[in-house]
């Protein structure tokens, strides 16, 4: 392992990070604030991607193509929460899980018919196309660079939102005491609606800015729902703070994990057992680390004050 191969894994792991906290940042208001399951959220992020690329193809412009992609993700997830999961709230978790599970198999099919089964892939424009040395001798993707500064940006705006605007009181209340917030007047629907549109809006950026990464595909969502509901647990559930810091931990470590433990355990095994055995334990690294934070901290890493 090379110092610069450390660099650049390191950079991929913070790249992944902040792509996890656009997705964990609007679940864990959803869940906290709502008291929403919402297995949907992938889908959402699917939806995105698929905005983009679809935008892409009419205008050419991929800078034009993410604001609208997200503008997209935001009018459908607004849609979403008013025709459908506003009748969920007062119901129990499985029934918040059935219905957001049908939903993705409904925004699942409706991609195949209007997109096709085959995966899209979305071209950067060339002033994103090259690469940069933030380490000399170690040339690193200029997209990849910006995917972790739109990130980074996107945090600090949640944390001005959240702490320093009255909506972002509004918000905080709503997590804390959601009744008390009723008594005094603020409407409820109207104040859920902000907050599952924001949540949509999010999942649609990290979509969005993904695409040329990785294949714009049915399905695409789920998987890193799966991260994103890791990252929401670890960092405390309703909690964006825990959910920023739980994202780059997560990101880090499943990055270095995939990239590295196999050559560290064939320091101190023979070569098949390490072979076999990296890939394996590096897939659970993060499962392991959920569980080790679980133990130690039940709540999170930064639960919400209330909680």
């Amino acid at each position: 392992m090379t110092l610069l191969l450390f660099v650049e894994q390191m950079l991929n792991g913070l790249q992944l990070g902040v792509m996890l906290f656009l997705m964990s940042a609007g679940l864990t208001l959803v869940f906290g604030i709502m008291g929403m399951i919402n297995l949907a959220h992938g889908s959402l992020y699917m939806m995105g991607a698929y905005f983009a690329a679809a935008i892409l193809s009419w205008t050419g412009s991929f800078l034009l193509a993410v604001p609208l992609a997200v503008l997209g993700t935001l009018a459908l997830g607004i849609a979403v929460e008013y025709s459908v999961l506003r009748t969920l709230y007062a119901r129990d978790h499985l029934d918040q899980v059935l219905a957001t599970f049908g939903l993705i198999l409904f925004f699942n099919e409706a991609v195949r018919l209007l997109f096709g089964a085959a995966p899209l892939y979305l071209n950067l424009p060339s002033a994103l196309s090259g690469h940069v040395e933030i380490v000399p001798g170690a040339p690193y993707p200029v997209y990849r660079v910006a995917i972790i500064g739109v990130g980074l940006a996107v945090a600090a705006a949640l944390y001005v939102l959240v702490q320093r605007t009255r909506a972002g009181a509004l918000i905080r209340a709503g997590a804390s005491n959601r009744e008390m917030v009723g008594a005094l007047g603020i409407n409820i629907p109207r104040l859920f609606t902000l907050v599952f549109g924001l949540g949509a809006a999010l999942a649609g950026l990290g979509g969005a800015i993904a695409g040329p990464i990785v294949s714009v595909q049915t399905g695409m969502g789920e998987e890193i729902l799966i991260l994103a509901f890791v990252v929401i647990v670890v960092g405390g559930i309703g909690s964006v703070r825990g959910a920023f810091f739980a994202a780059l931990a997560i990101g880090v470590l499943d990055t270095m994990g995939r990239s590295f433990l196999r050559e560290a355990l064939a320091l101190v095994l023979p070569r098949a057992a390490a072979e076999t055995a990296g890939p394996t334990l590096a897939s659970m690294l993060i499962y392991v680390f959920m569980a080790a934070i679980l133990f130690f901290r039940p709540q999170g890493l930064f639960p919400p004050k209330a909680r």
